[in-house]
């Protein structure tokens, strides 16, 4: 069986459509590269999992996206417009929303209050409807949830938000199946509304290939193997080979 490659469905170029467009992106700290030359285009409506053992520059990439940190090369944009070097709140007011992977959620506040703190109640509302659990919650300090009600938190406000990209850093990461189960229909349906697109960093594979479309599996920062998750499901084993055989600047 051949390994799943990005020849394995046609991808528009970035003039063709609109959403996240990352071009050569080299990223990292103190000067020093953790993501090396990655190109991933995500379209409104579509999600893409990124895939990668710990290290692999996963955070760093979706961080440098939400411009918390500043390419070193490459660039970030946004239905064509480029937004590398853009302080974090101007690209949040392209569109660009980042659930990092500590959900973000303030613990001080109720859970009410994180859904109306920066836009309202329309939010709020919008938050509860995809996630009814949280209605009985609203009063409670957020820092008094479990992890899948913390995480529903932060999922429910940045989809209510109708964002243009939604950038999500370890999805799963602690969390019961069952609320995994809760979340994977909530972010299906925010992509398949057209309005919104999705890059999801995801550790669990099952859970990425039954949600995403295409899947990237990134090594030592470096892109390693892309393509469909229909053809990642055929080949169970590729992804597994991409992470062992991955290296240092390949």
């Amino acid at each position: 069986m051949t390994t799943p490659s990005a020849s394995d469905m046609t991808t528009p170029s970035a003039s063709d459509r609109t959403g996240l467009r990352v071009d050569g992106l080299v990223a990292g700290y103190d000067g020093l590269a953790v993501v090396r030359d990655v190109t991933i285009d995500v379209a409104r409506g579509e999600i893409v999992a990124i895939l990668g053992p710990n290290g692999a520059g996963k955070t760093t990439l979706l961080t440098t996206i939400a411009g918390l940190l500043s390419p070193i090369a490459g660039r970030v944009m946004i239905d064509g417009a480029d937004l590398s070097g853009l302080a974090p709140h101007r690209v949040s007011r392209r569109g660009i929303t980042l659930v990092p992977d500590d959900r973000g959620v303030l613990f001080d506040l109720s859970v009410g209050e994180n859904l109306t703190l920066d836009a309202g109640t329309a939010v709020r509302d919008r938050a509860v409807e995809l996630f009814p659990e949280l209605d009985p919650l609203l009063d409670r300090r957020a820092g008094l949830l479990s992890g899948g009600e913390q995480q529903m938190l932060a999922i429910g406000r940045a989809v209510a938000r109708r964002p243009a990209m939604l950038l999500i850093d370890e999805m799963s990461h602690g969390l019961a199946p069952i609320v995994v189960e809760r979340i994977l229909p909530v972010l299906r349906a925010a992509a398949d509304a057209g309005s919104c697109g999705i890059l999801v960093v995801e550790q669990h594979v099952g859970h990425a290939l039954a949600l995403a479309d295409r899947a990237v599996v990134l090594s030592h920062g470096r892109t390693v193997l892309e393509g469909s998750c229909a053809a990642f499901r055929a080949d169970t084993d590729a992804i597994t080979r991409a992470y062992l055989g991955g290296a240092p600047g390949r």
